[in-house]
Formats: structure tokens, sequence, C-alpha cells
């Protein structure tokens, strides 16, 4: 009951605030009159896009492509590219500047012009200077109006320890350069000091992120070890100067981890008494305010306060689109006004508890505000804890009529270049412009009630926290990943490896008609990292074993063919949840035996798992045939299987490659014999295990590892065999498409060949491309798994504008990757899978050497089959390691004069798998789509990682023949269409469909 009066006494304060301050916000005209008043161009941009959402989007890409823009003809060409899209409504001022012929022309300069200025000077509303002296400027400016600072060094990505540390340098620098201003600074009681206490009058505002560029969740131990150095130093130095320093938030997946590094470190000895220190929350994601109650906790334990700033956020659609794409739980409110309601308890927590947390509100709602003010004010709560905070250049009038009242209000001042600000301007202007924004809304007049009305958490987001995001219109979910940003899953990933180590060096034997046997030879799996180190010893069956198990599937085919669809679909679901429930094992054991690190192998259990559901509804649905009826006859077209399928699978994705080749056969009704490559055979008795557990019948589905010379040579040419389906090298699968086009002694079929035998793959970078986006896209596409997928990245070809700038950055970005063991947390780039394939890529390195200029060759390191990522610059097309396939950390960087001259080096190889685009120019966009000759063509993405019905995947020319795994169409291969026609006629009479 006390708490229930004392939140109606809040609330009674917070109008009578609210209004106050709202009245000193409005004007006497509406925006909208204002907007059609004002000449600026950069009001205009801002007033058209409220009233045009199609503009909105278009306009924001634009802007978000123009500074890499280098001439005003490349300007002018952008904004006709983007803006005089017919589906986009156009204010006539704004189309008539879009009237020109050609981009060089007057017109089209004057365009370019005209709106470059605009944007340039909006976003100086919002960045408070490109340099140190612009910031000072602007900071005095702000002291005359008793409003103190923190400033924030802009650039959101931190790709290179060389940036890492200039970025910390920076910091050094302007912490120096604001201290050393502020001593001529005269005093401003209301914000220099409280309660007797001087207060900093500098501050800024830090991302941990920043200070390590290979930050990572999973790699708990290394990113704190790299990160809290940094911090001790600039806290440190911060204090010598007499500066503040303030812990912004970032992606939710860095949350966790950054409260956990500046929990531990502030509590050290020698930071646990300093109060010029600041953490930030943020108050859209749903755990933030357990996040709060933690942090109050740990504040008592510490003993002496800190702040912390109370934001609502600035990655929704961000966060939104990550945890659709990743299947994951929605983690921040879907309602705004959820928001705004988890937004005013957390301000009550907190300014509650002021003695242990030190509260700044940063919010430009009007209400959000009041409610702080009025919590403070029946609190009475000391000015030294507390004080309001607003973005510059946003709520400028809310700032002053709350230092009218006599707090103290600290802006939010970003500086930079407009480069790396542009992703920063582009948040500050969707926050302006959407329809739920307070801002917005204000400026549109809208009612006093409806705008002051206290907000209620919506019923979308009363939900279960376990809900996953919903997305509209996906037919098919897939399965998670497991996220290593929530410290269970990370923690039961970590133990699943040391529990996975302590079981290396076990046998495993075939499988051959539902018995384990004895095999005279065997195998031993070495781990890639460690090659002293047995991961299992594999039986390999014989030519006569092989007889065996065919005539071992012959027998069973039949039955296997005739159970019904819906029951080997059920068996594949089962065996998607058994794989679920050994997830983590399963990701361990390829970490082991094939040198694959954590976090590769956590999206290939997913891929594994999603194409045992996936296919298994694919069958259902085939299943159900087709009926074409006329009058007097049925004619009912369905499939049967094809038999027997021998699938031999590669190393390289050992867990889902496999899986899917084998449950697409058996959820068909085929009967299957497995032969997986020799070098992760272990993990493929993981899978059979997991198989015969899901109900497999005897017979049905065999593990038959063997050599590939003989056993797989032979089980290829049987004439039981109905269908091969491999994935591997070009040479073999060559090799097995001709042998299965023999005609054996007899055989009374033609046998099907599915194949995928790797690419050459090009990634084409232009000149108006997110250079930290394509960089980092690169990287992973290049040397994720030291290189060795079929569908990694092993040519650039950068435009030559951006050439030197694209290949100075890919060296440093490569070289700050980490290099080690599989089973490390921090690994970014293992091992190569054995000695045959080092010593291939070294000879293809030394080649390398001889035709082409090295950029960087990492150091290998020793007890393991390593290779450091290598780059070389400037090949030519004719060079080997443009035209032949490495599958290595190998990467040709190439250089093209136009789009045009890309696309054709990217075309000019025997293969066509993947290849990618990084480029804001909607024409080349559009002109890739067209003419880039790959079956999987990702744009402004790595090129790996395909997801199943998502994106399919598979090639053509000599990358392999066959429909897109993953796909609509891939079972179709596995299964015989037929069509049964019946004369339903009986003496001139037939059934009448729908008669009594």
């Amino acid at each position: 009951m006390v708490a229930q009066v004392s939140a109606n006494l809040y609330e009674t304060q917070t109008q009578a605030i609210a209004r106050q301050l709202l009245s000193a916000t409005r004007e006497n005209r509406s925006f909208f009159a204002q907007m059609r008043d004002q000449m600026r161009w950069d009001d205009k941009l801002l007033a058209w896009t409220m009233g045009n959402p199609g503009l909105r989007v278009q306009l924001f890409r634009f802007i978000d492509c123009l500074p890499s823009l280098r001439s005003k003809a490349e300007i002018a060409r952008h904004m006709q590219e983007y803006l005089g899209d017919a589906t986009v409504e156009l204010p006539s001022a704004l189309k008539g500047m879009l009237n020109f012929a050609n981009p060089d022309s007057v017109p089209g300069q004057l365009a370019a012009t005209t709106i470059s200025t605009a944007v340039e000077t909006l976003a100086h509303k919002y960045i408070a200077g490109e340099t140190i002296q612009q910031v000072l400027k602007t900071i005095e400016r702000l002291r005359k109006d008793k409003m103190t600072f923190t400033v924030d060094l802009l650039g959101e990505a931190v790709i290179t320890e060389a940036e890492a540390q200039s970025y910390f340098d920076r910091y050094l620098e302007l912490m120096a350069q604001l201290t050393n201003a502020a001593k001529s600074w005269s005093n401003v009681p209301l914000i220099d000091q409280a309660d007797g206490e001087a207060l900093p009058k500098a501050q800024v505002s830090v991302k941990l992120t920043a200070f390590y560029s290979q930050f990572d969740p999973l790699d708990v131990d290394g990113s704190r070890e790299r990160v809290s150095h940094s911090i001790r130093l600039l806290l440190r130095r911060a204090k010598e100067l007499g500066a503040a320093v303030h812990f912004d938030m970032e992606q939710y997946a860095y949350k966790d981890s950054t409260l956990a590094i500046l929990k531990d470190l502030l509590l050290e000895d020698e930071f646990r008494t300093r109060t010029d220190v600041g953490i930030t929350l943020q108050a859209y994601l749903r755990d933030s305010g357990r996040d709060l109650t933690e942090l109050i906790a740990w504040a008592k334990q510490r003993g002496t306060p800190l702040t912390v700033r109370l934001v609502k956020g600035a990655y929704w659609d961000q966060e939104t689109i990550k945890a659709a794409q990743k299947d994951w739980q929605q983690p921040v409110f879907n309602d705004k006004a959820s928001t705004d309601a988890n937004f005013e308890t957390m301000t009550r927590l907190l300014l509650e508890n002021h003695e242990h947390l030190y509260g700044a509100i940063g919010s430009h709602n009007v209400r959000s505000q009041a409610y702080a003010i009025a919590i403070a004010e029946t609190l009475q709560i000391p000015p030294r804890r507390f004080e309001l905070q607003v973005l510059y250049g946003m709520a400028d009038k809310l700032a002053k009529a709350i230092v009218d009242k006599g707090y103290r209000v600290r802006v939010y001042c970003p500086y930079g270049e407009l480069i790396p600000g542009m992703s920063y301007l582009i948040r500050r202007l969707l926050e302006n412009t959407a329809n739920s924004s307070f801002l917005r809304q204000n400026l549109e007049e809208r009612p006093i009630e409806e705008l002051l009305a206290p907000p209620v958490i919506a019923n979308s987001d009363l939900a279960v926290s376990g809900q996953r995001s919903a997305v509209s219109g996906a037919t098919f979910i897939n399965a998670p990943d497991a996220d290593y940003a929530d410290a269970e899953q990370r923690d039961r990933a970590l133990q699943s490896i040391q529990w996975v180590r302590q079981r290396l060096g076990k046998r495993y034997q075939p499988l051959i008609d539902g018995v384990y046997v004895a095999t005279d030879a065997h195998i031993d799996s070495l781990n890639p990292s460690n090659f002293s180190e047995i991961v299992g010893q594999v039986g390999l069956i014989n030519v006569e074993q092989a007889d065996r198990a065919i005539q071992a599937a012959k027998a069973a085919s039949l039955g296997w063919q005739k159970t019904p669809a819906t029951e080997r679909a059920s068996i594949l679901h089962t065996a998607a949840n058994l794989m679920t429930q050994r997830r983590d094992e399963l990701a361990a054991w390829m970490v082991f035996e094939t040198g694959k690190p954590l976090n590769e192998a956590n999206g290939e259990v997913s891929e594994a798992i999603d194409f045992c559901r996936y296919y298994a509804d694919e069958m259902e649905r085939l299943d159900a045939g087709v009926a074409y009826d006329f009058p007097g006859e049925t004619n009912h077209y369905h499939y049967q299987a094809l038999g027997i399928v021998v699938v031999i699978s590669p190393w390289n994705f050992p867990l889902a490659i496999p899986t899917g080749m084998a449950v697409a056969a058996l959820v068909a009704g085929n009967c299957v014999l497995l032969k997986p490559a020799e070098t992760s055979s272990v993990i493929i008795a993981k899978l059979t295990e997991i198989l015969v557990e899901a109900g497999i019948p005897q017979g049905v589905f065999q593990y038959v590892p063997g050599k590939g010379a003989t056993v797989g040579a032979h089980l290829v040419k049987h004439p039981q065999t109905n269908m091969i389906t491999f994935t591997g090298s070009q040479e073999v699968g060559c090799r097995i498409y001709a042998d299965a086009a023999i005609l054996q002694p007899g055989q009374k079929h033609l046998k099907r060949v599915v194949a995928e035998m790797g690419g050459k793959n090009a990634i084409i970078v232009d000149e108006s491309a997110d250079l930290d986006q394509a960089v980092q896209g690169v990287v992973q596409s290049a040397f994720g798994y030291s290189g060795q997928k079929c569908s990694a990245c092993s040519r650039v070809i950068v435009l030559e504008p951006i050439y030197d700038l694209f290949l100075q950055r890919l060296v440093e970005a490569t070289r700050s990757l980490n290099l080690g063991r599989a089973d490390h947390p921090s690994t970014r780039v293992g091992p190569v899978i054995d000695a045959a394939a080092r010593d291939r890529i070294l000879e293809y390195i030394e080649k390398g050497r001889q035709e082409c200029e090295l950029a960087l060759e990492m150091p290998s390191l020793e007890g393991g089959y390593f290779v450091g990522p290598v780059i070389f610059h400037d090949v030519p097309p004719t060079a080997t390691i443009a035209r032949e396939e490495i599958f290595g950390p190998v990467l040709a960087v190439m250089r093209a004069q136009s789009f045009v001259e890309a696309l054709e080096l990217a075309n000019g190889t025997q293969f066509a798998l993947t290849g990618g685009l990084y480029s804001r120019t909607p024409s080349h966009i559009e002109q890739a789509r067209a003419d880039f000759e790959v079956g999987n063509l990702y744009i402004n993405r790595g090129i790996t990682g395909a997801i199943v019905a998502r994106q399919p995947f598979g090639g053509f020319k000599l990358s392999g023949v066959g429909s897109k795994a993953g796909g609509p169409d891939y079972l179709l291969q596995f299964l015989e269409p037929r069509v049964v026609t019946e004369n339903i006629q009986r003496q001139g009479f037939a059934p009448i469909e729908g008669a009594d």
C-alpha cells in the first residue's frame, strides 16, 4: 500500500512538472508550418521523411552511402538511383532537383552540391564537431547555457588491433585536451560542484569493445584480460588529469561481458573508491531490470557509489533483426510503450537507491524526465547523486527548461569525422522521424494528455521471456545456434570440450546390417591442432564387407520404401531432437577431430538439425502427390524411392553435409551407405549412434568407413547402387561421375549422381561499399575455418578508387586474428585438416610468391597442422592462385578499374559456387544479381554460412551438379516420379464427384 501511495505521489508531481517542461518546448506555430516556411534543405529533408515512409528508407540509405562517394558526379548518380525509384513519391522540389540527364552536367553538379551540403549541415546538428577544436567551441557554448558534457569518439567498428590502439591513444589525447582547456573555464556552480564537492569538468564516454578488435563473449578470459589492461591505463590517466570516464553499452551480445568486466575491475583496490566512473544500462532490454537489481547489490558490496546512465537504447532495429535471423529470444521489448514503462520502473529503482548508485537519466521524452525529477524532489535526492542527460542536437529546449528548474544537465557530445559518424547520424534520424518518437509527436502537437499518459507494457511484451522472435511469413523455423553471450550456454559448451577430451582415443567400428563389425584394418583419426593426440581409432571395411552392406540394404529396401512417409519423417524429427540434446557434445567432437573452432562448429550442429526437420517436412509434402482428375478418369502423380544411395561425405562440414545427404535419401525411402572422409569418421560414428537411437531399421542405414580408392570406388561402380551423392574435390567428383555412367553387368538402371565440387569464390568490393562491413566480411569468409569451406572467399576484387585503403585495412584486420588450437575459446583461425593439406597449401603459397606480391604472411604454430593466413595483392587473373582452388587460408586480392571488369574477373573461372558483393550502388547490385555467375550470391554480407530453407546451397559449372541442398527441390533427386491413370467408366457411366 505504501508503494502504491508513493507511485501515485510521483504521478501527480510528474504530470505537473511535465506540463511545465512541455510548454517550454512548444512553439506557437505547428511543426509542419515551420518546416514549410524554412528554406534550409536539411530541415526540408527531415520534414519530407516524416510524411513519406518510402522516401525515408531510400533517403537514409543514400545518406548512409554519401560519405563514400568521391565526386559530385557520383553523388548525383546515386541520388538518381536511390531517389528516382518510381515507387517513391517525391516532393516536387526534390523531384525537380533529380531532373538532369547526366550526372556530370551542371544541374547534376548543382543537385549534388545542394544535397551533400544539406546532409553535412544535418550531421553537424547531431555531431558536436569533426575536430577537438570544434568540440571545445561546442562545449564552451554549452557551459554558457549552464550545461555540462560527455564526449564520445565516433566510430562503430574497431576491426584491427591497430585501430584499437589508435582508439585508445585518441582518448588519452582527448582527455588531455579537455582537461587542459578546462583550466581556463570559469566555474559554473550548477554543473561544476554539488554538495560541497567539486565535480570533474571533463568527462569522456568509451566503448569496451573498441579496446580489443577480437572481443568475443565466448572468450571470456581473453577478452577480459585484453580489455581490462586498457581500462586500467585509461582510468589511471583520467585520475591524473582529473577527468571522469563513462562506459557505454553497445549491442546485447556484449552486455553481460561488459558488466562482468567492469564489476570485477571496479572491485580492485586501486579503483574501488573511484566515484568518477559510470556504467550504462538500456531499458529496452527485457532483462535490464534484473541487471539494475544486481548492480545495486554489487554497489552495496563495493561500498562506493558510481553513476548509472539509464537510456532507452539505440540498436532496436539491429537487435530485433539479429534475433529473428538467429531464431533467438527477442532481447528487446517489441512496443515503444513497453520500453517507456520499463524505463520509468528502472528510474524509480535507481533513484530510490541513490545512496549506492548515482542516477543519470538520459531521455528526450518530457514525461520520462519529469518522472525522474518528481522522484528526485520527493526523495530530496542530493544534487551529486542525480543528473539528467540528452544527446547533442536533440531536445535542446527540453534541456534548457530542465536547467531553468535548477538541475544538472549533461549533453552527450559525439565527435569525429563524417564517415565513422554516419551510422550514428542515421540512428539519430531514425529516432527523430519514427512515428513512436516523442520528439516527433511533440512537434506534431499531439494532445498533452496523450503525450503525458503513463506508459504501460504492451500485451505483446508480457510473453514469457523464453519466447523466440516470430518471423512474418516463415514456414520453417530453423534451429537456433547456441548463444555464447549467455553464460549458461557458454559454460555448457566449454564443459563439453573437457568432457569429450576425456573420451578421446576410443575404437569405432562400422555398422553393417544393424551390427557393429570387426575389421582387419583401422586408422587413427588425429587432432589437427595436436597431431600427437588420437581422437579415435576407426575400423575400415574391405570390399567383401562393402558387398555385405549392399546386400543388407537390398534386403531392407522394399520394407523401408513401403514404410509410410510420416513414419520415416518421424524418425528424422527424433534424430533432430537427439542432436539438439547432444549439441554441445557434437560441436566438441568437431573441434577435436576436424580442428573447427567452437563458433563454427556451433552453427554446423544447427544446420544438421535443420536438414533433419526440413527434409522430414518436405517428404510429407511430396508424399501427398498431385491429382489431375478429368471426367471418366483419375490421374495421380506420386513418387517412389530409387533404392540404394551411397553417400560419400567430406571432412570440412563433417556433420551437416553428411547428415543432409543421408537423411534426404532416407526420408525419401532409400537405403543409405554412408562412407565418410577418413579424417572425420569419428563424427559420423556419433551421427550413426543418433540415427540408430532414433529408430532407423536394420540395414536401412549403414556406416561404412573405408578407403576411397578401393571401397569408395567399389560402391560407386556396384550394379546395385542406384545413386551416389558426393561432396569433395573436383578431381574425385568427376571420376565418380564418369564411373557411375558406365553400365555394369546386371545393372538395370542408370545411376544418378549429385556432386558438389568446390569453387574459386570471389567477393567484389566497389567504391561505395561500407569498408567496415566489407573488410570484416572478407576476413571471415576467407579465413573462417582456415579457408577450408567450399564457399570460402579465395579472391577479393576491389575497385581502383578504394583499393589501397581496403588492402591496408584487410591486412591489419587479418593480422589481428587469433591463431591457435581449435579448442581454445579465443581462436579465430585454427589448423588445416592434415599434413597433406598443409603441404599442398604451402606449395600454392610458394607459387604465389613467384607470380604475385606478398601483402601478409602470418607465422604458423608448432605441434599441429597450422598454416597462418596469407594475402597476396595485385594478383593477375592468370596467376595460379587466382585460378585453382587452394582450400586453405590464402587470399588473392585483385584490382579492377570498373565494375564491369570486376564482374568479368569474378566470372573468369571454371567454378560457379558462391560469390559476394559489397556495394551501396543500386545499379551495381542489380547488375550483379543478373550477371554474377554463381549458385549463391551474397550482397553486403559474408559468403559462407548458408542456412537451410533460407539460403539453399549449391552451384553450377564445375562446382557441381544437382539441386540445392536445403531447398524445395532437393528431395526430388532421391525419388522416382510415377503417374497412375485409371479409367473409371463402367458401361458408359462413371462416379460423379460430389454426388450424394
